[in-house]
């Protein structure tokens, strides 16, 4: 099977999950998705975007049932690397993620148009400046 390219699969889940897009088959034979794809969780969650060895990997987005969506980099299903992140309630936050945290250079706009740009670490944002 190696040195095949990606197959085309639609797949659902014992769970409700379902998976369309494509798979490549591991050394040891098992199908993981890999290259581009689309998933939608039984729950709502989808996302739609690149695969590596069956995690979230590369350039994709994520939409969450709340309304909240993410556009951008992952990696090993994290967000991870330059992206949007929009919240349900309309505010924003641009700039860097790592390991599914605001790290880094951002910009936070809220829900009334402010933004708020600076360096975001976690849940602490010291010394953010207020655009005007």
């Amino acid at each position: 099977m190696s040195g095949e390219g990606p197959i085309k699969v639609s797949y659902v889940f014992p769970n409700g999950d379902r998976y369309e897009g494509e798979c490549s088959r591991s050394e040891s034979g098992v199908m993981m998705r890999s290259g581009t794809g689309k998933h939608t969780s039984a729950s709502g969650l989808i996302y739609t975007g690149e695969w590596q060895e069956d995690k979230m990997h590369g350039r994709g987005t994520l939409q969450h049932p709340s309304g909240a969506l993410y556009e951008g980099e992952l990696k090993d299903n994290m967000y991870h690397g330059i992206g949007k992140y929009t919240f349900p309630d309309g505010s924003t936050y641009e700039g860097h993620f790592n390991r599914n945290r605001l790290e880094g250079e951002g910009a936070f706009t809220n829900s009334q148009g402010l933004v708020w740009t600076g360096e975001f670490h976690g849940k602490a944002a010291l010394g953010l400046k207020l655009q005007h």
